[in-house]
């Protein structure tokens, strides 16, 4: 038996939530998200307006492979054989976090991260990919030994990077105009029920939008929260919406906003439609100059971020 097969490298299996990669894929892409749901060919016209505008499909599984990619490559650093490998599974599309669990099974993986790339824990969301997980684990009769990143919404590199992109944000108005800069801080809405359940997302997203805000040296009067991209479904979702933020904004005579969302880490589709171009056309209207910096991405900041998670959640496999 190898060195290798005998200490297999520990898994980090990342997790994302899917994206079609053509405009072809986008029926069985909503088929998905909708769980059964019926997509009626209002919905997906729109759909597929709103991809085409953004390049005709979702960037994100580039992206995902490119910071698992980062990871591998800062864990590892000079080693010579690897102490980790990591995988790649989308909740909503392939590669799928199931067929992910099942390579890992077949690879030698006994032990395992589990990192979904969303800071933030809902019931709605973190909860959703370790079902996956542990789905996967038994349709294909896995001994994988997991441990899941729930949450990682202070980790203070994270909150680092975050301030940095409302700092680029502000420097793009002129030097002049910069204190008078409004900065937009948000994340995908859920239903209201959550907050009933008992679910931390909400709290959690607050706590980092605080966290960010002191970092970047804003004062209350400076920024505001809103949630944005909400589902369609006909029950009420966390507001405020960040289209009647905007409205409020431009009510309140202000001319230059940043919209910095902290609960993305990628450019995708309710980063590149949803505020840069539905977003971005309401501030037109109401007579606001909108920028939007990057999301984190391959931000060197975010990379280490998520490295200390899994060092942290791997100690206890430490190979010597």
């Amino acid at each position: 038996m190898s060195l290798e097969a005998a200490n297999p490298p520990i898994g980090i299996l990342l997790m994302a939530y899917g994206g079609p990669a053509s405009l072809d894929e986008l029926p069985g892409y909503l088929a998905d998200i909708r769980s059964g749901r019926p997509t009626t060919q209002a919905v997906l016209a729109e759909m597929t307006n709103n991809y085409r505008q953004i390049g005709g499909k979702s960037p994100l599984l580039e992206i995902s492979r490119q910071q698992g990619a980062a990871l591998e490559n800062l864990l590892n650093g000079e080693a010579v054989r690897p102490r980790y490998k990591v995988y790649l599974g989308m909740r909503h599309w392939s590669p799928w976090i199931e067929d992910t669990v099942h390579t890992m099974i077949d690879e030698g993986i006994r032990q395992a991260v589990g990192l979904v790339l969303a800071p933030h824990y809902s019931s709605f969301s973190i909860a959703k990919y370790q079902q996956k997980v542990m789905a996967g684990l038994a349709m294909y009769g896995g001994t994988i030994e997991f441990d899941f990143v729930n949450s990682y919404n202070t980790a203070p590199k994270y909150i680092q990077a975050l301030a940095n992109r409302v700092r680029e944000g502000i420097e793009r108005f002129p030097r002049e105009e910069q204190a008078q800069a409004h900065v937009v801080l948000s994340a995908h809405s859920l239903p209201v029920r959550i907050i009933k359940m008992g679910d931390p997302y909400k709290e959690q997203l607050l706590e980092t939008a605080n966290l960010v805000a002191a970092a970047a040296g804003l004062s209350p009067d400076q920024w505001t929260w809103s949630f944005q991209s909400a589902g369609r479904s006909a029950e009420p979702w966390l507001g405020p919406p960040l289209e009647e933020t905007l409205q409020g904004l431009a009510g309140r005579g202000i001319k230059n906003v940043v919209s910095v969302p902290v609960g993305f880490v990628s450019d995708h589709v309710e980063m590149l439609y949803d505020i840069d171009i539905k977003a971005q056309s309401l501030a037109k209207e109401l007579g606001l100059r909108l920028e939007r910096p990057p999301a984190l991405n391959l931000d060197p900041l975010f990379i280490e971020t998520l490295a200390d998670q899994v060092r942290e959640h791997s100690v206890k496999w430490q190979i010597q």
